[in-house]
């Protein structure tokens, strides 16, 4: 009997992989481990939120240099049963003691971006809290048991965690706690090393049996303070003991017939939104996907919209922030008319709204009964571990987000005492009738831009979840400038003809997870009852499907 032949989809693809699916669940990592992790915790009963915390706690293990219980954590929660959808922002504040003046004090100008002084309280383990407290349904011990025991055991480096790791090896060595931590051999550990972290295990247990205040004011906090004062910094036990997340309604805008949802300041998603308001003015679908028209024109949205969040956004609760302003159609009708279509903008300048008075992982879970997480967690820096500073025998680094405030008076984002700073990561989500997807792509200033791509593949192009993380990105992490990022996937004459434009045309990789980043994303279809995940090639990971009945 002759085998049927494929038809020209299955066999000419030009996709990396294929979606997963399943009704009982769906877990999308950059760790093939952690996305197992998380499977595992559906499998057994858990719900998405129950399944989100066990995965990063495992990523905070896997991949230190980008995420970690030393960095901070934003989600979105799409909640089954009610259909809302709910905001916590669990950034954290900087510490009370750390000032402009402090800081001239010390001889710095600018804000430092490694060591003690970029550092800001930690808010991963009071956004565990908070989602356990209200969403979850398994105990923290639960969750996190897997984690500590690979911790304890030990798990194989994968390989582009093994890169990152290597070029943050002399970042590494300047501070003896985290290299006695992450070169325990003396150097990087080899791609499929076993690499144990005994130390994190501790901390671990310490908040599976006694919950954040195991590490706001229990004996990891001890520790954080220990190396604190050690390095000279600020950090006081008011500092940790005081700081609380906080539960936001996510902004939203409409593009051609889907609501695409973001956090609010002080995070960079308004800054997609934006975006997406400017270039639904522009028949993309016409011109055609990574056209030289479709890309030219949202090169020139982003550097519009993210002058805007420079100039504008900050920490909401010291700051009026004009967020109707900066959402409003007639303000993206302004900004889209300031678009040459001929000719790249070498500045774009912030404008005036109405109302105007690079270590980081993302991942998304969907469960059986609807609920879906869409959560990113980080360490900040662009090498990666954060600050570069380690907490003594705690086994994890601590961020450095207070780099990202300025010192420019009466600025929305200057350094202030107990004050967030402006935010790169952000968790997506995105809904019509039928169909929910929560997704995000992790990458410093890169990820508003590269949701906005995600978001007009899904859109304007039709694409599958999976081809729209797959597609070949541009990147901008500049803010003046003509220069971008294309990736090499991107067809020469293409490339030629934006350079003609003006663009001054970066080539990266055929799949570049330094300057495009990495995303995951997961989709409920409500008429069909079934879950998919996918992930992107850029990273190590994996979309895991739950299996029934496995528990």
């Amino acid at each position: 009997m002759t085998a049927p032949s494929p038809d020209a989809a299955a066999e000419d693809r030009s996709r990396s992989r294929s979606l997963v699916a399943s009704p009982d669940g769906v877990v999308a990592s950059e760790s093939v481990l952690a996305s197992q992790v998380g499977a595992r915790i559906l499998e057994a009963g858990g719900n998405a939120i129950d399944a989100a915390i066990a995965t990063n706690a495992m990523l905070g293990l896997v991949a230190p240099m980008n995420d970690g219980i030393g960095g901070d954590l934003f989600a979105i929660v799409h909640e089954a049963d009610s259909g809302r959808l709910h905001g916590l922002n669990a950034s954290g504040w900087a510490p009370a003691g750390l000032s402009a003046a402090f800081l001239l004090h010390q001889n710095l100008e600018q804000m430092p971006q490694q060591g003690i002084h970029s550092v800001t309280v930690p808010g991963a383990v009071a956004g565990w809290h908070s989602l356990a407290r209200r969403f979850g349904s398994r105990p923290l011990a639960e969750l996190l048991a897997p984690a500590i025991a690979y911790a304890e055991h030990g798990f194989p480096v994968e390989e582009v965690v093994q890169g990152y790791w290597h070029a943050s090896e002399a970042l590494l060595r300047q501070d003896a706690a985290a290299s006695a931590t992450y070169l325990p051999q003396g150097r990087t550990p080899l791609v499929g090393e076993l690499f144990q972290n005994p130390a994190l295990a501790w901390t671990y247990r310490q908040i599976a049996v006694l919950g954040r205040d195991a590490f706001y004011r229990g004996e990891v906090a001890r520790k954080i303070l220990s190396t604190s004062a050690a390095h000279g910094g600020t950090l006081t036990a008011a500092d940790l003991a005081e700081f609380e997340t906080e539960w936001v309604e996510p902004l939203s805008t409409t593009y051609r017939g889907w609501t695409v949802c973001e956090l609010p300041p002080n995070g960079q998603g308004i800054a997609a939104l934006e975006m997406l308001n400017i270039i639904e003015r522009f028949p993309l679908r016409e011109w055609g996907h990574n056209s030289v028209r479709t890309l030219h024109a949202l090169i020139e949205a982003k550097k519009l919209s993210y002058a805007d969040l420079a100039c504008h956004v900050g920490d909401m609760r010291f700051a009026s922030i004009p967020v109707e302003g900066l959402l409003s159609r007639e303000y993206a009708a302004d900004r889209a008319a300031q678009i040459d279509p001929a000719r790249a903008a070498a500045i774009a300048a912030p404008g005036t709204p109405p109302g105007t008075d690079h270590g980081t992982t993302y991942l998304a879970v969907a469960d059986r009964a609807g609920n879906l997480v869409s959560l990113i967690q980080s360490n900040f820096a662009a090498v990666g571990f954060g600050s570069g500073i380690a907490v003594a025998d705690a086994g994890f680094v601590l961020q450095n987000r207070a780099g990202l405030f300025n010192l420019e008076p009466g600025h929305p984002n200057q350094l202030a005492g107990r004050k967030r700073s402006l935010h790169t990561i952000i968790p997506g989500f995105m809904h019509k009738p039928g169909r929910r997807i929560a997704f995000g792509v992790m990458g410093g200033w890169n990820q508003a831009q590269a949701h906005v791509q995600f978001v007009s593949n899904v859109v304007d192009f039709g694409m599958n979840i999976q081809a729209a993380l797959d597609a070949p990105r541009f990147s901008k992490d500049t803010f003046p400038g003509r220069d971008v990022s294309l990736e090499a996937r991107i067809p020469r004459s293409i490339r030629q003809q934006l350079a003609a434009m003006g663009h001054e045309i970066v080539l990266r990789g055929d799949f570049s997870s330094v300057r495009m980043g990495s995303g995951q994303a997961v989709e409920h279809d409500l008429a069909g009852g079934m879950l998919f995940g996918a992930s992107d090639p850029r990273k190590d990971g994996a979309a895991i499907t739950a299996l029934r009945g496995w528990a």
